[in-house]
């Protein structure tokens, strides 16, 4: 007979089944497939923990915002965020589906042109552009968002031995009544240095200001911040045409559109706090339509929203490692997902889903990962039924960032395995090895005996 698993009896105050505040039954759904495929199966195949992005509901999202834009504005143009997900394979579906590249260094610029993405649907953001980045990104007729004047006067001497004008923008930082305000990254509206901007790069004669772009935050719940961007985005572009005579091509109002994970410390749950692309498409597009802009020529909408686009496509598949008590009674389970794999845990109370069915009794618990640092926390409380080593989990909505920051830290990164329309399986990063790790290590001489 097969010996039982001891566990420390411990008296503690259960819920079984006992409605919330809202009258909904305690309940937390199994979710045993991914795009009709058998969780168990994957892990089985492909190992624990794993990475699952469903091509499906990449196309399905994608489709999703463009028409609630486009139905709209007469003139849209997504371009897919590289640093929310730079995976070849994601790029690629992004691009499959018409969506130019936004990038902000030159590793991705590269991994952009890599992907087999012209020059002149690549947008090149960020603050850090070297010289032979800016030289690389002219020479391509790339649209280039200077970030600061630096910037501007480096670009202007690279320009001074071209045959042709940069096609350039300004990233612009304003007050759109959310707090604290983005304005570490190029230039202030309300204190003129956006203007100036403009003023040094018309004057200039060497480059093309083909645009206008702003970044407004990151996970906005306000769509009315974002209305207050683009009518000011667009006051500047009819600013510029009555000084300079200078039209503007296209407005870029950047992304930072929220999804329905939830942040730590909200009240109510992400799916019920989330604007809509629609309810954003709303906003954004209003605000345009109302600007009066020269010979009433709309501007190109350019949209570079990531992690709306991608989240949800995202599944981490992990499997419980034990259980045990903390000091203070409440119980502990230690997951072999750590926050090396998944960094927004440090902001995300991310949603968790057994794969078979549990009991109808919660108890407050912490889920750890593996990794020997206090900070290893997935969730700090959750109330969950009680999971044992073995028992296998999915946590939601991991599609953006995780994959580009995550960090090979203790133990390897997994497998990253993409599902595609068709239901077929591919990995579209390998799970790395002792050999992936040291392949940039080198040891001296003296150091080679032990």
């Amino acid at each position: 007979m097969e010996k039982k698993i001891f566990e420390r009896p411990y008296i503690k105050k259960i819920r079984a089944g006992m409605p919330s505040k809202f009258g909904k039954p305690v309940k937390i759904d199994p979710l045993p497939f991914i795009d009709d495929l058998p969780v168990e199966e994957l892990i089985k195949q492909y190992g624990s923990p794993l990475f699952v992005i469903s091509e499906k509901t990449i196309r399905e999202t994608f489709r999703k915002a463009k028409m609630a834009f486009e139905t709209r504005y007469p003139r849209v143009q997504f371009a897919w965020s590289y640093k929310t997900n730079y995976l070849d394979a994601v790029c690629r579906i992004f691009h499959q589906e018409d969506a130019w590249a936004e990038v902000v260094s030159g590793f991705e610029y590269e991994k952009a042109e890599k992907n087999g993405v012209a020059g002149n649907k690549i947008i090149f953001n960020g603050p850090d552009k070297s010289l032979s980045d800016l030289k690389k990104a002219s020479e391509n007729d790339s649209l280039i968002h200077i970030d600061h004047f630096d910037e501007l006067y480096d670009l202007i001497e690279v320009a001074k031995k071209m045959d042709h004008k940069p096609r350039v923008a300004i990233r612009v930082n304003m007050d759109t009544g959310v707090y604290p305000i983005w304005d570490r990254f190029g230039f202030n509206y309300e204190n003129g240095d956006a203007w100036d901007a403009i003023n040094r790069i018309v004057r200039s004669e060497k480059l093309e200001l083909s645009g206008l772009h702003c970044h407004i935050g990151t996970y906005m719940l306000s769509t009315e911040a974002y209305r207050r961007a683009a009518s000011k985005l667009g006051e500047l572009a009819v600013r510029a045409f009555h000084r300079h005579n200078t039209l503007i091509k296209y407005i870029d109002i950047g992304g930072g559109f929220a999804t329905q994970n939830t942040l730590k410390g909200a009240y109510y749950q992400g799916y019920d706090t989330a604007p809509s692309f629609d309810e954003y498409a709303e906003s954004i597009t209003s605000a345009l339509l109302d600007v009066n802009f020269p010979d009433n020529k709309l501007p190109l909408l350019i949209l570079e929203t990531g992690r709306a686009l991608i989240d949800d496509a995202g599944f981490l598949l992990g499997t419980v490692l034990a259980n045990k008590r903390l000091s203070g009674g409440n119980r502990a389970t230690i997951l072999d997902v750590g926050v090396n794999n998944l960094f927004t845990s440090f902001w995300y109370d991310h949603e968790v889903n057994p794969v078979k069915d549990t009991s109808d009794h919660f108890e407050e618990s912490t889920f750890f990962g593996p990794l020997c640092m206090n900070i290893d926390v997935i969730r700090d409380a959750i109330s969950f039924p009680l999971l044992r080593k073995g028992d296998q989990f999915v946590i939601k909505r991991i599609g953006a960032y995780n994959m580009t920051q995550w960090m090979q830290f203790i133990t390897y990164r997994p497998n990253v395995v993409l599902i595609d329309i068709n239901g077929s399986t591919h990995v579209i990063r390998k799970m790395e090895d002792l050999n992936a790790v040291t392949a940039g290590e080198s040891v001296p001489d003296h150091l080679q005996k032990i």
